[in-house]
Formats: structure tokens, C-alpha cells, sequence
């Protein structure tokens, strides 16, 4: 007989928490939600208080029957689900499922899949939180209305398979308003005019900002090359008189521990990964990872938090480590974070090794690429929130040549402080030992043209940190929400930025005209605010899905009297389909572009439209062509996979890498431009 019997969600998790309880514990897992909604109709009775129709999910009454077996022969029972409202509903709907009392103490929860923390829950189990319950089925149950209401009316309207969101649409409205700002910019012409100078040896330079006018002093702007030119004029090679020199040492403080917003988007910026590989990641070293010895441990505590604060055992680790490491004076005295972002749902800790001792370098050979690089990021960041600031002595020296005013700015390290394990090394920027009234030289003077740029296209990690900041969605939804716009076609990646498709445009469209009152940032956030009511006994929970209702109907009403045509068509190529003759068509699929039949779901003929870019593959000598992944990023491969499996990110640009003789690739963004080599570390210098 078991005595004891834990259900998570997880194989991967029920396997690494086995091994540390012993023979008297069994662990298995419930594959995640055994009881939900339906898939084929709404499953909410809205003339019935909104009571939703929970059933069985389909295919899992294999895993129901091996849960009751041993539930049935069990002394006790832990329900041992993920820390949060999703995992809350999940243990609820299992006790319905095994027959378990509501009542009963058997509920437990742990932030890191480490002996101590298992056997510490063990000892405090507690009831289901039916008010984290409530808030979960209130965010369920909005969203199935949502969806089965809005998207058979994007099916009529617009084109059929199409599907609407309540923070999806929110996401995609963003992402068109931003696109709509660019198109709509106009780039505005100004010059600089820059002095090269060295003194000592040691090379920098200063630039114009001012005018100096009867002793006072003005911003100057030069809008043309007549103006600057004139400008130029005045400006004497060998008269920079130093008017003014300010010396301040500055400190700065390491960034706080990750929340699952900040590890999406330093993961994307840091790492080049998307929001969705980040999370799966983070799951992995979050239910356990085998490294040797030790067996399987989970590495890092739960993924899905907004807090940064830590424990006063993490704490006391870091400082212990840093100590031991890299000496007293990097150690701070002990630093938590307890601001919490906006809206912030759960009390748990920030995102942290589960032991500071486990360094990344230790435990390497027993991670994979990706998830070695996640975790260092994650312990660097962890040890840095408790190391001392970084110091530098920042100075700022004023120019004067014929009342024209010059700036010339440096800084210089004075004290190392976290930046010793820092990702990128802080560049220093020197400037040589002046004095005051000193007059000095310049080697040249330059000036150039100069057009204001449209704002940024939204990447992934800049669209999840406006969502963070607009109160849209919650950490754990972040990455299903960008995956959501690129799997429908309303969003695709184009150089690592988020570009809404002309279907994208006209969903948007559509929304904003119908649905204004309900798909807006606001609403949104305050629906968030609602939720996060009704999880701490603030509200009631089919008070706020009713009041949602009420105003949501009244869209759906006029939505159905539109009358303007939002029709989008696929494009009918000249072109026979060889199955059955009816003609071909661009269609639009989950991974973009493709042609089919017209004659589907008769005819189920498709084909990729394939783009050559005019470049050979090294390996092979086939075309190299474009291509999308799943999660529509384009990138560049070879049209013979798989047989060739040569690939690029960035457009290859069909000339050969001196060092290797591999293709060189253009990546160009707002803040990048280079050529640089696929294989190696050449990067060509600019002519």
C-alpha cells in the first residue's frame, strides 16, 4: 500500500522530487489540467450566473483512472502543483476528480524543487485556496468569452480560422499603433560638428552644444549644411580654451533579481532568445536537471514571479560566496528588493539558483548550450544584487572656441564593484589630466548630416516590457500572448522585430472599430486589477465576469450591424493545382505564406513558396533560400535540407569570410549594421 502519494504536474518534476522522498512516497504526475472547459462550444451557462461546464479532457482518462487507483490506496494525499493561480485551479480540479475532500489539508507548496524546501512543505500543507481558485476561473472563463464570441465573427467578416483574444488583441493593437506611428514619421534633417583632439597620447572628442551670446548661453541647432558651414567658419582649429572642468565620482547600483519579465527580456537581448524558448528553459532547471552525484535537482526556484525579493538564506549565501570569491570589499551588507513590479500577483521570490555554490562553470558539462547560458545569466544577476556598486570617476570638460561650446565627457573605473563578473566590461573612456584656461588643439573638425529616426518597432523583449508596464496580461502570460499574434499570422519577426501582416492590419482594424470598449490597454489592466480583487477576497467572481459581460454584449450587438467590408482574399495565381486542377492561391498559414488548392478541404494540395536571395550554400552548392521557423523568425538555410543543413539568421550576402571562407551575413537593426562572418569572429570593417 502507498502510504503517501504527491501529484504534480510534470514527469520531469514527479521524477527529480522522487528520488529525495524515499520509499515512502510515491510521485506522478497529471500532465497538467485533467478538467476543463470544452473545446467544441462556449462551456459557460451565461444565462446561469456564468457557471462554467468543467469536463474531462479529452484522451486523459488513462492518466485519471492510474490517479484514482492509487489515490484509492493511498494514507495521504499532497497535491503538489505549481505555486500559483493556474496550479491552484489544477490541484482544486483534482480533488474533484479523485473524490478528495475541498476541506482537507493536502495542498502543498514549494518554490524550489530542493530536499529541504520538499520536506518543509511536507510538514505545512494546507486547504485549496478557493479565492486563487476563483481568480483563475474569473480569467478562464472571460477569455473562453472572448474568443467563442468574437471569432466566428472574424470568420464571417474577415476570412474563417481566425481567432481574437482579450490580451492577445491588446498585444496586437500595440504592436499596429507602433507601426502606424513609423509609416506616419518624417524624418527631420540636422548636423553635428564634432572636434578630434589629443593631448598625452591620449585620443577623444568633444562636440558643439552651445552658443555663447552676450555671456549667455544657448542650445544651438544646425538644420542644414548652409548653417553648419557657417558655423565652421567661426571655428578656429587651434584656439579650444578649457573654461571649465567637473570631476564627480558616481556610483551605481547592480540591477535587482529577475522577474519573469526581466528574464524575457534580458534573454532576448543578451542571449537572442524569444519569450517562448526562455520559459521552456526556465522549466527545465526549475524540475530538476541531473548533474552527477547529486542526481536530479531543480536549479533555479519558479519561473512565473513578479517580486525580486530573495531569502535571507540566498542572501546570506551570496555574501558568504562573494566573500570567499572575490574578497570583503565586494560583498554589500546584505541588499533585498521588495518593490514589486506593477500589479504584482504572487509573493514569491525572484527568479535565483537554488544554491549560489552551484556556479554555471560547475555544472556545465551536465547542461545543454541554452541552458547553461540562461543559467549563468540568472546567477550572475543573483550574485551581482549582492555585490558593491561599480564606481567611476565621471568628468566633464567645457570647450569654449570664439564663444561656440564644446563638451567632451569621460569616465574612468575607480572600483570595480559587481562589474567583475559582469556580461559585457564597461568600456573606458579617458581623458587626459587639463587644467582650466588651458587652450588646446584640434587634429580635426568634422561635421555630419544627420535625419531624426521613426521610433523602434516593438521586439520581443520591448512589447513584454510595455505590457508589464500597461498592467496587460501577467508574467506567466507574456510568452503564449507574442506567441499567439505570430502563430495566427497577425504578427511575423522580420530582423528580430515584430511587423504586423495586412491581416494583422485588418483584425486590428475590425477590433478597434467594434470592440474599442474591451480591447484597449485600460480595460485590460483594470480587468487584471479585478482578477487580482478576487484573489485576495476583494471581489467576487462572477460579480466581475457579469459587469464584464454587460459591456462586452453591447460590442458583440453593434459588431453584428457592421457593414463595412473587412473581406481578406487569397491571391488566385494562374497557376493549375496538379491533383485536381482547380487553380492555386497564396494562402495564409501558421508559418506565413504557402500556396494551396482552392479547392480545399476538397483538395489538400500545398506547396512552400520558396524566396532565393541569389546566394550559393558553401557546403553544398544548392540555392540558399528564405525561410520562417514555427514561431515566424525568418532566417536563411539551404533548399536541400535535410540533407544540407547549412542555416544563417542574418541574410548571407554572397561574399566568402577571408579567415574560414564561409558566407558573410548583413544584420542590420536601429542600432546595428555590420557584415560579419556566419562561422567565425571576422566582422568586415567599414570602407
Amino acid at each position: 500500500m502507498t502510504k503517501n502519494l504527491v501529484i504534480v504536474e510534470s514527469p520531469t518534476k514527479a521524477k527529480t522530487i522522487s528520488k529525495m522522498l524515499g520509499r515512502n512516497y510515491k510521485v506522478m504526475a497529471s500532465f497538467g489540467h485533467l478538467r476543463d472547459l470544452p473545446k467544441s462550444r462556449l462551456g459557460v451557462d451565461i444565462e446561469n450566473d456564468f457557471e462554467p461546464e468543467y469536463i474531462k479532457v479529452r484522451g486523459r482518462a488513462k492518466t485519471i483512472n492510474e490517479l484514482k487507483k492509487e489515490v484509492d490506496k493511498a494514507d495521504k494525499v499532497y497535491l503538489a502543483t505549481d505555486p500559483d493561480r493556474e496550479g491552484e485551479a489544477i490541484s482544486w480540479h483534482l480533488n474533484y476528480l479523485m473524490g478528495l475532500d475541498n476541506e482537507d489539508k493536502n495542498r502543498i507548496e514549494f518554490h524550489e524543487i530542493t530536499k529541504p524546501q520538499i520536506q518543509r512543505a511536507l510538514k505545512n500543507p494546507r486547504k485549496v485556496d478557493m479565492d486563487l481558485v476563483n481568480a483563475q476561473q474569473a480569467r478562464r472563463i472571460v477569455d473562453r468569452i472572448v474568443g467563442y464570441e468574437i471569432s466566428p465573427i472574424l470568420w464571417k467578416r474577415i476570412k474563417s480560422g481566425l481567432s481574437a483574444g482579450r490580451v492577445q488583441s491588446v498585444a496586437l493593437k500595440l504592436i499596429v499603433d507602433k507601426q502606424r506611428e513609423i509609416d506616419a514619421f518624417i524624418p527631420e534633417e540636422y548636423w553635428s560638428i564634432t572636434a578630434d583632439h589629443k593631448i598625452d597620447g591620449i585620443e577623444f572628442e568633444s562636440s558643439l552644444t552651445s552658443k555663447k551670446t552676450n555671456g549667455k548661453i544657448s542650445k544651438i541647432k544646425l538644420e542644414n549644411k548652409e548653417k553648419t558651414d557657417k558655423v565652421l567658419e567661426n571655428i578656429d582649429k587651434d584656439k579650444f580654451l578649457i573654461e571649465d572642468i567637473n570631476e564627480t565620482k558616481k556610483k551605481r547600483m547592480p540591477s535587482s533579481p529577475y522577474t519573469t519579465s526581466t528574464l524575457q527580456q534580458d534573454a532576448s537581448n543578451k542571449l537572442g532568445f524569444s519569450t517562448k524558448t526562455t520559459m521552456a528553459i526556465a522549466q527545465q532547471l526549475f524540475e530538476g536537471v541531473n548533474i552527477g552525484k547529486e542526481g536530479s535537482v531543480g536549479l533555479i526556484t519558479y519561473m512565473r514571479t513578479d517580486a525580486t525579493r530573495l531569502s535571507k538564506e540566498i542572501i546570506d549565501e551570496s555574501i558568504k560566496f562573494i566573500k570567499e570569491k572575490y574578497g570583503n570589499k565586494y560583498a554589500s551588507k546584505g541588499r533585498n528588493y521588495n518593490k514589486k513590479s506593477k500589479n504584482s500577483q504572487d509573493a514569491h521570490e525572484a527568479i535565483r539558483p537554488t544554491s549560489i555554490y552551484k556556479t554555471p562553470s560547475s555544472i556545465k558539462e551536465y547542461l545543454s548550450n541554452s541552458q547553461y547560458k540562461l543559467y549563468n545569466l540568472i546567477w550572475t544577476r543573483t550574485v551581482q544584487s549582492q555585490m558593491a556598486a561599480y564606481e567611476y570617476l565621471s568628468t566633464s570638460i567645457t570647450l569654449n572656441n570664439n564663444d561656440y561650446i564644446f563638451k567632451a565627457n569621460g569616465n574612468q573605473t575607480v572600483f570595480d564593484g559587481f562589474n567583475i563578473i559582469s556580461f559585457a566590461q564597461r568600456k573606458e573612456n579617458l581623458l587626459p589630466k587639463l587644467e582650466k584656461d588651458d587652450t588646446i588643439k584640434a587634429i580635426k573638425i568634422e561635421s555630419k548630416q544627420h535625419f531624426t529616426k521613426p521610433p523602434a518597432k516593438y521586439t520581443e523583449a520591448s512589447l513584454v516590457k510595455a505590457l508589464e508596464e500597461n498592467g496587460i496580461g501577467r508574467p506567466s502570460t507574456y510568452s503564449s500572448t507574442i506567441n499567439s499574434v505570430l502563430s495566427r499570422n497577425y504578427v511575423e519577426i522580420i530582423d528580430k522585430q515584430l511587423t504586423p501582416t495586412k491581416l494583422g492590419f485588418t483584425v486590428n482594424d475590425f477590433l478597434e472599430e467594434n470592440f474599442s470598449d474591451i480591447i484597449n490597454v485600460d480595460f485590460t489592466a483594470n480587468m487584471e486589477n479585478a482578477l487580482d480583487d478576487i484573489a485576495t477576497q476583494s471581489a467576487q467572481w462572477k460579480k466581475v465576469v457579469s459587469e464584464f459581460y454587460d459591456e462586452f454584449n453591447k460590442d458583440i450587438v453593434k459588431a453584428k450591424k457592421d457593414s463595412n467590408d473587412y473581406k481578406v482574399k487569397d491571391k488566385i495565381l494562374d497557376e493549375k493545382c496538379p491533383k485536381c486542377g482547380h487553380n492555386l492561391a497564396i494562402k495564409m498559414g501558421r508559418n506565413g505564406k504557402f500556396i494551396g488548392c482552392t479547392n480545399f478541404p476538397n483538395c489538400d494540395y500545398t506547396r512552400s513558396i520558396v524566396k532565393k536571395i541569389g546566394v550559393k550554400c558553401p557546403k553544398c552548392g544548392g540555392e540558399i533560400i528564405e525561410k520562417v521557423t514555427k514561431n515566424g523568425k525568418r532566417f536563411y538555410g539551404c533548399e536541400n535540407f535535410p540533407k544540407c543543413d547549412y542555416a544563417a539568421w542574418d541574410k548571407p550576402t554572397g561574399e566568402h569570410c577571408p579567415k574560414c571562407n564561409d558566407l558573410l551575413v548583413h544584420k542590420k537593426t536601429r542600432k546595428i549594421d555590420k557584415i560579419y562572418c556566419n562561422n567565425c569572429d571576422y566582422v568586415k570593417e567599414e570602407k
